[in-house]
């Protein structure tokens, strides 16, 4: 005869993570930006991020406009929890892709996209959200222009075998100000412009990145946990 104990699990036991309160990350996350400098990070000559009262922005520039310049952290990473917080420009300026173009590049480039579709139309699997190129968010949860916004995103990195095959896709799912806009949807390869996206092999771990596109977009609390 069952008895209740029989289905009790008493091992292993879970570590303890502290939550954070208010804006403060959890006990045991790594934070890529503290408000105070961009020490995490990589930053090419060409691009140009200011920090100030604990905001970092990317400045304007239409050379970058044209084309994008990439910033990554300094450490890499395979499956992550991240959590990031970003703002458009409050006086808004073009329309379609430029409102406050950005990117948020998961560990291997893949895009999730930073944009203020705050009725703004573009293209669906290019707007705030989407898996840049590949995946229509299920709703657009922005806020107005100047108002800040966050990302809560799952990433599970891909796996690829020791002759380069794909053995597992990567997956992510995300939050948009607490709206589910990717539910574990597959990513299909790499980020690109022009073209299908197609899986390059790389390491599992891979340093994240952020993009400079030209627009003033800024950016707070970006910490992430390995998972």
């Amino acid at each position: 005869m069952l008895r209740p104990e029989d289905t009790e699990v008493w091992e292993p036991v879970p570590g303890v993570v502290t939550p954070g309160a208010g804006t403060q990350p959890p006990s045991d996350a790594i934070v890529l930006f503290d408000g105070k400098d961009m020490s995490e990070w990589v930053l090419p000559e060409n691009t140009e991020w200011v920090v100030e009262d604990g905001i970092v922005t990317v400045m304007p520039s239409r050379e970058r406009q044209k084309t994008p310049v990439w910033i990554f952290s300094k450490k890499q990473f395979g499956d992550i929890q991240l959590h990031a917080e970003w703002r458009a420009p409050e006086k808004v300026e073009g329309e379609g892709q430029r409102r406050g173009n950005s990117g948020i590049f998961l560990p291997g480039r893949y895009e999730i996209q930073v944009l203020d579709n705050y009725d703004n139309p573009t293209y669906v699997n290019g707007q705030a959200g989407s898996i840049y190129k590949q995946a229509i968010p299920l709703v657009n949860a922005c806020r107005r222009p100047g108002e800040w916004q966050t990302y809560d995103i799952v990433f599970k990195a891909p796996r690829f075998k020791a002759d380069g095959a794909l053995e597992s896709p990567a997956y992510v799912t995300v939050m948009h100000n607490g709206v589910l806009v990717q539910n574990h949807t597959e990513i299909k390869g790499g980020t690109v412009f022009i073209g299908e996206p197609k899986y390059i092999p790389h390491p599992l771990k891979q340093p994240l990145g952020l993009q400079d596109h030209g627009d003033a977009v800024s950016f707070r609390n970006i910490w992430l946990r390995e998972l």
